[in-house]
C-alpha cells in the first residue's frame, strides 16, 4: 500500500483480534460511509446513525432478519479517530466462527477487506501519525519482553519525533543565517566565520547519539541466541526449564534423554533471547541421537552466547576442555547442581579468560549472577547511558546516519573555504534526509516496504 494506490476514504473491513476462541472479538472498520453501511446490518440503525464520536451503542449485528451476534460497537467520527476517518468497532463474542461471520457480513455490505497496515497507513496519510510512531506500532506488537515494549512505547508516545524535529530545527535556524549571508553578504575572512558553528556541532553530537543507539535498540527488538551445551545430564533442561518458569523440557537422569533440540523467547535482565536446550553432546552409536548431537553442535556455531554446563559433582573431562578451548562463540561455564552434598572438583585448568558461574536450577541459587553475566556480554560495547530517543529501525538509521554524514561535511565545505552554497546544500540533504525518518519526505517504495510488514487488523 502506496500513496499511488490509496484509495481515499474507500470503507475497510477487518478482524482486527486473533482467530482464536477468546471472550471478546473485535471486527474494524474504516471509512466514507462506513457508519452506514454497518448500520444496515445492526439492529439499532437510527441509534447508531446519531451516535456522536467516541460512544458506545448496543444491539445485535444481523443478516436479512436472523440475529448473528449481540455487539457493542465503539463509534468514531472524523477527524478524532485512529485513521482521521469514520470508522466503527465491532466488539462481538471471540468464537473464530462468530468473528468470521460478521467480518464476510461487512465484506458482502459495500466493505472492501484492509490491506495489511492500511489503518495505520490511513492515520499516516490523514497526518495523526508520523512514520516513527507507525513504526513503533508494530515493534509493540512484536515485543517479546517489557524493556523492548517500553522502548517502543517511547518512540508511540513520540519521543524519537521529537528528537529529530527538535535536531532539524537547529539545522534550520543555521541554515536561515547563512540564507541571510548570501543575500546581505558582509566582509569575512573565511566562509566559516559567516555563521555560529555550535548549532552545527551540538546536532552532530545528537545524530551521533542516535546512529550509536541503533545496535542497542536492535537487540532488544530482535533478541540474541543463547544455547545450552554440555555432556549428558549436565543439567542443561532442568536449567531451561528454570529460566523459563515451566516444565518445558523433560529432566531425567537416564543419559540422552534430550535428543532433539527445545526453543523458546526468554528475558534476560529485559533482553529478549531465544533459549536453546541442546542434546548432550557424546559420542553414541544410536543414529537419532548423533543426529541431534550434531544439530547442537551446529546451533553452538551460531549462537550470540554459549551456556556450557557442566555438573559440579563431576568436574571437567577431556571433552569438556577440548569443547571450551576451541569454542570461538562467547561462552560462560556453567557449573550446576551446587545444591547438592560434596565438595565441588576445582577446575583450575580452565582458562581466566573464561567466565565461571555456579548455580542450582532446583533453588536457583546463582541463576540472578548467571543472567547478570549473560547481559554484559550481550551489552558490551553498547552505551550504558539509557537513551531518551532511540531508533527503532534499519531504515531510521541509514536516514540518520546520512544525515549525520551531510552534517558532517557541512563543517568540513566551510573549514576548507567552499562557497555559502555548497554549506547550504550539505544542510538542505542533512533536512532531507532527517524527514525521511519522520515521513515529512518518503519515496513510495519506502512506505510500501514499511507497511507490508504490518498485520492485516493494523
Amino acid at each position: 500500500m502506496t500513496p499511488s494506490q490509496y484509495a481515499p476514504e474507500e470503507p475497510i473491513s477487518s478482524i482486527a483480534t486473533a482467530l482464536a476462541p477468546a471472550a471478546l472479538g473485535i471486527v474494524r472498520v474504516s471509512g466514507k460511509g462506513c457508519i452506514k453501511l454497518v448500520s444496515k446490518v445492526f439492529s439499532r440503525p437510527k441509534a447508531l446513525l446519531e451516535a456522536p464520536g467516541n460512544t458506545l451503542v448496543y444491539g445485535w449485528i444481523v443478516d436479512q432478519g436472523q440475529k448473528i451476534d449481540e455487539v457493542m460497537l465503539s463509534v468514531y467520527r472524523a477527524p478524532k479517530s485512529f485513521t482521521g476517518e469514520d470508522m466503527v468497532e465491532i466488539s462481538c463474542h471471540g468464537g473464530p466462527a462468530v468473528v468470521t461471520a460478521i467480518q464476510n457480513l461487512m465484506l458482502k455490505s459495500g466493505f472492501r477487506q484492509a490491506n495489511r497496515g492500511e489503518y495505520t497507513f490511513r492515520a499516516y496519510i490523514n497526518g495523526k501519525t508520523d512514520l516513527t510512531k507507525a513504526e513503533a506500532v508494530k515493534e509493540i506488537i512484536d515485543s517479546h519482553t517489557d524493556t523492548s515494549r517500553s522502548h517502543a512505547a517511547g518512540r508511540l508516545a513520540g519521543s524519537l519525533f521529537a528528537e529529530i524535529d527538535s535536531i532539524k530545527k537547529l539545522i534550520i535556524d543555521t541554515l536561515a543565517s547563512i540564507e541571510v549571508e548570501i543575500e546581505y553578504p558582509e566582509d569575512e575572512e573565511t566562509i566559516a566565520d559567516t555563521f555560529d558553528r555550535k548549532d552545527i556541532e551540538i546536532a552532530i553530537k545528537r545524530l551521533q547519539a542516535l546512529v550509536d543507539s541503533w545496535q542497542g535498540e536492535k537487540l532488544y527488538q530482535d533478541g540474541a541466541r543463547v544455547v545450552l551445551a554440555g555432556r549428558t545430564n549436565a543439567g542443561k533442561s532442568s536449567l531451561f526449564n528454570a529460566i523459563l518458569k515451566e516444565e518445558r523440557a523433560i529432566v531425567s537422569d537416564i543419559e540422552g534423554t534430550t535428543r532433539d533440540w527445545l526453543e523458546s523467547w526468554a528475558s534476560i535482565n529485559g533482553i529478549p533471547v531465544r533459549l536453546f536446550d541442546t542434546a548432550g553432546l557424546r559420542e553414541t552409536s544410536d543414529q537419532i541421537e548423533a543426529q541431534g548431537v550434531e544439530i547442537s553442535r551446529n546451533l553452538v556455531h551460531d549462537a550470540d552466547v554459549v551456556l556450557y554446563l557442566v555438573d559440579s559433582q563431576q568436574g571437567l573431562i577431556k571433552e569438556d576442555r577440548d569443547f571450551i578451548e576451541h569454542c570461538i562463540e562467547p561462552l560462560i561455564i556453567v557449573e550446576t547442581k551446587i545444591d547438592k552434598d560434596g565438595e565441588n572438583r576445582k577446575n583450575s585448568e580452565i582458562k581466566e579468560s573464561f567466565s565461571v558461574c555456579k548455580i542450582s536450577s532446583k533453588t536457583g541459587e546463582g541463576i540472578a549472577e548467571l543472567f547478570n553475566q549473560i547481559s554484559a556480554i550481550l551489552t558490551a560495547g553498547l552505551s550504558s547511558e539509557r537513551q531518551q530517543a532511540g531508533l527503532g529501525s534499519a531504515r531510521q538509521k541509514k536516514s540518520v546516519a546520512e544525515a549525520l554524514e551531510s552534517v558532517k561535511h557541512a563543517l568540513v565545505s566551510a573549514d576548507d573555504n567552499y562557497t555559502l552554497d555548497a554549506v547550504v546544500q550539505d544542510l538542505e540533504d542533512a533536512i532531507d534526509s532527517l524527514g525521511e525518518v519522520t515521513g515529512d519526505v518518503t519515496p513510495d517504495d519506502v512506505l510500501g516496504s514499511i507497511f507490508a510488514n504490518f498485520c492485516v487488523g493494523k
